[in-house]
């Protein structure tokens, strides 16, 4: 007797997640509004595959003979290594690059799509999820770049997260001429100077002095886990954090840049800072005549100047020199979407909320398909994320969404009979269907169609056939006395919910219940 076949074990690959109707119903209601802000704002719609020749992700590419660390990869049959997308930014770089001559210039688009990170997964960190970019290539100019920041502000604003949201600009520039002035300027200190960076990163979550101990010997945390630091003396540490302390945006959410008209800053190249006056050192000074650095402080008062004329108040938009995302590829401007209100993490710890999206200028990355230097800046929304914080303020709708009208089969040989009256249903725009189980049993369709969320059952057994009438149940005022009905005979003493109609009224009867519905959702 032949062995019976081994059953494979169903189950998702870890960092991978299913979702089912109520979530995508959400998440589908969630990135219309995004589409409808970005639309307003002159951008179009833009689909690139996931995959792309890995030569074209270019910096996420490992020094091995497979490139498979950080990307998912294979080879193609013309022996070509392929991966799938890590990000939507390089897909664009390659799609503008390939189209650079039917494409209008400024090109201005957006796009949503799922990426894949080939990383250990774990709590919130999934190997596919969803990002929604806005970029605009071929715009040089700060107008670009605080266009940006404004569509970021009204796209929290659309989804209902005014006042609970501050979208913070930074500048590449500014940040390499700090390092410049302390000495970490050059090739040659590429990597100290990211791992001060990233220390510079945590200011809001270490606070100053974390981020001290990360710039000088290193620091522990509160489990004992030690954090190796950057071994920066302690006159370069102080001149950073006196930069960063300038702005004063921890304690000060109105900071904003001061005018370069300002008699403080007479002397000083650049001619803008954060804060109060009385901030301004011999090490700010310092700072401040870097070429690097002026030219940043310079290309941000441009965007501020364009930003406070269209009305967008510091709480809404405002520089903080702690943004530093994008150490890859951003060559400008750089800027972030973080929510402010507080929740809790999974150590029972209140906390806010944080990120859920940025972007900046990346000059450089279209440049890496053509020798002519192609301007670009852009943002993306992580949507996984931007959902949780929806979901968190009750932003958004959790519960499943109305399923089909289901037309029960109370005799197996008027199928042709049923299936005629989803027909008209259908052709009246209603969503319906016809049960096609196969069981008779009436509770058992009934639970049916209580599992699809149907707002109602349409039910025609001999005696309504004979009369001509129907009946129809309403499922939604009926539901908890309904599933306790087992056969047709409790159903007709009961009749919870249910109503009686002529057959030729089933499409009138169903769109007054379906609006009916529809009027008290809305209260």
């Amino acid at each position: 007797m032949a062995g019976k076949s081994k059953l494979i074990d169903a189950r998702l690959p870890r960092g991978f997640e299913d979702r089912g109707p109520a979530e995508i119903a959400a998440l589908d209601a969630m990135i219309a509004t995004i589409k409808g802000v970005y639309q307003r704002y002159g951008f179009d719609p833009v689909e690139t595959p996931m995959f792309e020749y890995t030569e074209a992700l270019g910096k996420f590419l490992p020094d091995t003979d497979r490139p498979n660390a950080g990307v998912f990869s294979l080879q193609d049959d013309d022996e070509r290594w392929m991966s799938l997308r890590y990000d939507l930014t390089a897909p664009l770089a390659r799609h503008f690059a390939e189209n650079f001559e039917r494409l209008p210039k400024p090109y201005r688009s957006y796009r949503a799509g799922y990426v894949f990170r080939n990383e250990k997964p774990g709590p919130g960190r999934y190997r596919q999820f969803m990002q929604f970019d806005a970029d605009t290539v071929g715009a040089p100019g700060p107008e670009a770049d605080a266009e940006m920041c404004m569509m970021m502000a009204d796209t929290m604003d659309a989804l209902g997260l005014a006042g609970k949201y501050v979208v913070k600009v930074n500048n590449r520039k500014v940040l390499d001429g700090v390092l410049e002035v302390v000495g970490l300027g050059g090739h040659e200190n590429s990597m100290r100077r990211l791992a001060v960076l990233r220390a510079i990163d945590k200011l809001d979550r270490l606070g100053t002095e974390g981020v001290r101990a990360l710039l000088g010997q290193g620091r522990r945390d509160e489990s004992g886990a030690f954090t190796e630091g950057t071994g920066l003396p302690e006159a370069e540490t102080d001149i950073i954090l006196e930069f960063l302390e300038a702005s004063s945006v921890a304690s000060n959410p109105s900071a904003a840049l001061i005018p370069r008209e300002d008699p403080a800053f007479r002397d000083i190249k650049g001619g803008i800072l954060w804060a109060n006056p009385k901030t301004l050192t011999a090490n700010n000074a310092l700072l401040f005549n870097n070429e690097t650095a002026a030219q940043g402080l310079l290309e941000l008062d441009s965007m501020r100047v364009l930003i406070e004329r269209c009305g967008y108040g510091p709480d809404r938009i405002r520089i903080d020199p702690s943004v530093v995302r994008g150490l890859e590829y951003y060559t400008g401007p750089v800027f972030e979407i973080e929510l402010t209100f507080p929740v809790t993490n999974d150590k029972g710890e209140v906390v806010v909320f944080g990120s859920v999206g940025g972007g900046g200028r990346y000059d450089g990355l279209v440049s890496r398909f053509r020798s002519e230097p192609v301007p670009a800046t852009g943002f993306s929304i992580g949507v996984s994320r931007l959902y949780s914080a929806l979901v968190s303020q009750g932003l958004v709708s959790t519960s499943v969404p109305a399923g089909p009208v289901v037309v029960l089969v109370m005799d197996r040989d008027q199928t042709p009979r049923y299936q005629e009256m989803v027909s008209r249903l259908r052709k009246a725009g209603i969503r319906a269907e016809m049960f096609m189980g196969a069981t008779k049993n009436f509770g058992k369709q009934l639970a049916y169609a209580d599992k699809r969320n149907s707002p109602a059952v349409i039910i025609e057994g001999s005696d309504e056939r004979t009369r001509g009438v129907l009946q129809i149940k309403d499922l939604v005022v009926g539901k908890a006395a309904a599933a306790e009905i087992t056969d047709h005979a409790a159903w007709t003493e009961a009749r919870p919910g249910q109503f009686e109609c002529d057959n030729a009224d089933l499409v009138i009867k169903v769109k007054e219940l379906l609006a009916a519905h529809a009027r008290d959702a809305g209260k």
